[in-house]
């Protein structure tokens, strides 16, 4: 197991480059069961997610490759069951289950568990199919779902849900009659996901508002897309250039996507401007403490929650997150509080009272986005950091280590 080194009080400077979506490339991946013919796929990221929904499309009868940051797939014989030993390292498996349900009547996949940041229940998904047609049963950990074939309906989602949104969305798209599937999450990756699925001949609009209207076709067919850029990893590097004191022009950055992020750090004392070639980002003065909410796109994403507290801790007086999303996102707090940080919780709300400076420390990292609070962390503090536990950040961020040393940290990677 590996642990991330870092010296830390070094200003970052350059320039720095942000990776395809994580949370874009999975779904869209899922997606390949989908078209008829090949799919290219391009500004893949490279990260242990990837690989393993490739190789649950491999499992499903996809036969896939995976060059440099490209990915081509192409079906040649779709099998109905995902198992246990691949979803429950990786949440995202179950996306499998609209596609599996609409091109072959049936899907048995393995119920996803909880997980460190709270639980993330399917019942939406599975409601939402029940009224196209399906039906369900639970053996043995297993959802195991069957359809003569899945019609269109007019969905309601209770919450917004990423999930569930881009689940009825990829079944819709070859179901028969048209799908309205209203209070649909409006996250850049559900678009992104609808732009790929539009791109192999679905018909679908209202992507990005929170009525989406599908009208099913016969088949898809292959294409070749480009993965939308990661907006959570442009954030994350917008926040090391505050908490450094440097400065980074951050290349491919998706800076519309990023509105409710970049509104609250501007708050802050954060100067950024967009120019040819990305978007240049450094601290203007002294930050200052914010009060913070997390909620559903548009709103500040729970992705961004970690990092904006660390920035938080260094700032002049003090400021409130409410986490709205997640029950269990603040495992956090007790590793940053071995850094020195001044923070109190209390239910679902923590109060952060800004402190001079970060002291190095062995820290454990509990999720991905908290393992990226803990490296941003390190950054701005005085000596040595060392974060425990990477693997989780290697879920989400590609070849960070080597992006920041090309700006100028010293950081690096030893066993533990």
């Amino acid at each position: 197991m590996d642990k991330l080194v870092i010296e830390g009080g070094v200003p970052l400077n350059g320039p720095i480059r942000v990776s395809g979506s994580k949370n874009a490339a999975l779904p869209i991946l899922l997606a390949c069961i989908l078209p008829e013919g090949p799919v290219s796929l391009t500004n893949v990221p490279r990260l242990r997610d990837i690989h393993t929904t490739l190789k649950l499309l491999g499992i499903l009868g996809c036969e896939t490759s995976f060059d440099g940051n490209n990915v081509t797939s192409i079906v040649k014989d779709i099998k109905i069951e995902a198992p246990y030993e691949l979803v429950k390292t990786m949440r995202a498996s179950v996306l499998c289950l609209g596609p599996l349900l609409a091109l072959k009547g049936e899907a048995k996949v393995a119920l996803p568990g909880g997980c460190a940041i709270g639980a993330r229940p399917v019942d939406l998904h599975l409601t939402a199919f029940e009224q196209m047609g399906a039906t369900f049963d639970l053996n043995s950990g297993y959802i195991h779902g069957r359809c003569d074939q899945l019609k269109g309906a007019h969905i309601h989602f209770d919450f917004p849900t990423v999930g569930g949104t881009q689940n009825v969305l990829m079944a819709a798209t070859i179901a028969d009659g048209d799908s309205i599937i209203e209070n649909a999450a409006r996250e850049p990756e559900v678009v992104d996901l609808a732009n790929f699925l539009i791109a192999c001949g679905a018909k679908i609009s209202g992507h990005g508002t929170s009525i989406i209207k599908v009208e099913g076709v016969s088949s898809l067919k292959g294409c070749d897309y480009k993965i939308m850029p990661d907006r959570i990893e442009a954030g994350t590097y917008m926040v090391a250039a505050a908490m450094t004191d440097g400065e980074l022009l951050i290349e491919d950055c998706p800076f519309k996507e990023l509105d409710a992020v970049v509104y609250k750090m501007r708050k802050m004392g954060v100067w950024m401007q967009e120019e040819e070639g990305g978007v240049r980002v450094r601290r203007d003065g002294d930050m200052v403490g914010i009060d913070i909410t997390t909620q559903p796109y548009p709103g500040f994403p729970t992705d961004m929650q970690a990092q904006l507290m660390t920035m938080m801790c260094l700032s002049n007086g003090a400021g409130t997150i409410q986490e709205k999303i997640f029950e269990n996102r603040f495992m956090h707090v007790q590793e940053l509080v071995r850094l020195g940080a001044d923070i109190k919780l209390k239910g679902r709300t923590a109060m952060v009272r800004g402190v001079e400076k970060f002291t190095g420390a062995p820290v454990m990292a509990s999720d991905l986005r908290a393992s990226a609070s803990l490296v941003v962390a390190g950054l701005a503090a005085s000596g040595r950091t060392e974060v425990q536990r990477i693997y989780h950040l290697d879920r989400g961020y590609e070849n960070l280590e080597a992006k920041l040393c090309g700006v100028g940290a010293r950081v690096w990677r030893e066993k533990e």
